[in-house]
């Protein structure tokens, strides 16, 4: 209950929680008049974080009993919300490896210097006497040297699993081929698509090999890098840039304080961040999806958070809003597919312009965009579309400006989820409180 009423009023701080329950009567109440230490606070949401993110499908529901969600029209959008790291923190593997020979370099300079030193404090001092410590310069390097081959280590183990679930998607694909040519009866196209379809699974199978040999050799649990079954309710993840062999190549970076964390270009410039999302329902703004990952792109979001809508809620929205930063060829036909009624912005546009309608019958060769960009065009789908702005961008105005989220307080994809999630659970409380009070 301390929890969720600091967080609603904008206080999601474990040292400000403690001030206020000392200073503030409303905590004083809630705690019994005790004043629990910031560690403790921190500590409890640590530990039962999952168990606090389960809350917000449970509010969600109250909120759709208490007839604050109809799903008649849902914007969706993302913002980039800093992490409990610094971007300075960030490190390439081109400098990685730069930095790794250099410090080799000025480690053997120094311990050469440090036997010279001991050889010449041995005839000073006779052997046997105090003073064969390392210098404090030479620790300092080798803590260094240490963290950056422990960082290289993880970010190669990374882009060694990135490849091998490329591989084994490519050889799955060649599966498929060689099973339908086998089917059609063609004897010369068979055995050429079983020997691809032998080829890719090889190259599958080798990638995986060296995934899992470099993640034991950076202390990783194998389940990192195994190819994991493809969950529609996932979150798309960061994909780090590696050649053809599966290296990561020299632009890739690896943060040391949260290595789950990514540069993402925000509102303010480029931050060391997460993309957090959000699809919330027009009638009160709750909030009905949400999600968060490390993938600067937020197109690749559309699709997981539909599934999400639809398993939070049991439904589709009957409406669909989102900006041009969702807008792709594959995302308009899957939301066809869907028989959704998708208002999804094919270009941006200047602030305060509105493109010019289309005129006359439609061509019947349009593509998924440009049947888009025509429903978009009309003053029907304007209108919609000017919703969005009064429904989900308010929305993230209440989380990030009055409510003090200017930077996640937790490190780690797994713990940032969590806390996006208490977030979102205690901005539908609100809407529920604020409901019970206007209906009273």
């Amino acid at each position: 209950m301390l929890l969720l009423y600091a967080y609603c009023v904008g206080l999601p701080s474990s040292r400000k929680i403690e001030k206020a329950c000392w200073e503030d009567a409303a905590f004083r109440v809630l705690t019994g008049n005790q004043q629990p230490d910031h560690r403790r606070i921190s500590d409890f949401r640590r530990r039962h974080l999952h168990a606090l993110a389960g809350l917000f499908v449970q509010l969600l529901r109250l909120c759709q009993k208490a007839g604050l969600v109809s799903l008649g029209q849902v914007a969706l959008d993302g913002t980039k919300v800093k992490a409990n790291a610094s971007k300075h923190k960030a490190i390439s593997h081109e400098r990685m490896l730069k930095s790794e020979r250099q410090l080799e370099a000025e480690m053997r300079a120094l311990l050469r210097k440090a036997e010279i030193i001991d050889a010449q404090e041995d005839g000073q001092y006779a052997k046997g006497k105090r003073g064969d410590e390392l210098p404090e310069e030479l620790q300092r390097r080798s803590s260094r040297l240490e963290w950056i081959r422990k960082a290289k280590a993880e970010l190669e183990a990374e882009a060694a699993a990135a490849k091998a679930a490329q591989l084994n998607d490519e050889a799955e694909a060649a599966e498929q081929d060689a099973e339908a040519s086998e089917a059609s009866g063609d004897e010369r196209r068979s055995k050429l698509a079983a020997r691809r379809s032998r080829g890719a699974r090889k190259r599958a199978d080798e990638a995986q090999k060296l995934a899992i040999e470099k993640a034991e050799a950076a202390g990783l649990e194998l389940s990192t890098v195994a190819v994991a079954e493809a969950d529609p309710l996932a979150m798309p993840q960061r994909t780090l840039p590696t050649d053809a062999a599966g290296t990561p190549k020299p632009q890739a970076q690896r943060n040391f304080t949260d290595p789950d964390s990514h540069i993402l270009k925000g509102s303010d410039g480029w931050i060391q961040g997460y993309n957090t999302q959000a699809a919330v329902d027009g009638d009160h703004q709750v909030i009905v999806a949400i999600g968060v990952s490390n993938q600067p792109s937020d197109a690749v979001h559309l699709l997981p958070m539909l599934e999400r809508i639809q398993s939070n809620t049991g439904q589709l929205p009957d409406v669909f809003i989102a900006d041009a930063g969702y807008c792709s060829t594959a995302n308009l036909k899957a939301c066809e597919e869907r028989g959704l009624n998708a208002y999804i912005s094919t270009s941006r546009q200047q602030h305060g312009k509105r493109p010019r309608p289309f005129r006359g019958r439609p061509p019947a060769d349009l593509d998924a965009r440009g049947r888009m960009d025509r429903k978009l065009r009309s003053k029907a789908g304007q209108t919609v579309y000017a919703l969005r702005k009064t429904i989900v961008e308010p929305v993230f105005g209440q989380i990030k400006g009055a409510r003090g989220l200017d930077r996640f307080r937790l490190r780690g994809l797994e713990k940032v989820n969590g806390e996006w999630a208490l977030m979102a659970t205690t901005h539908n409380l609100l809407k529920l409180f604020r409901a019970s009070l206007a209906t009273a």
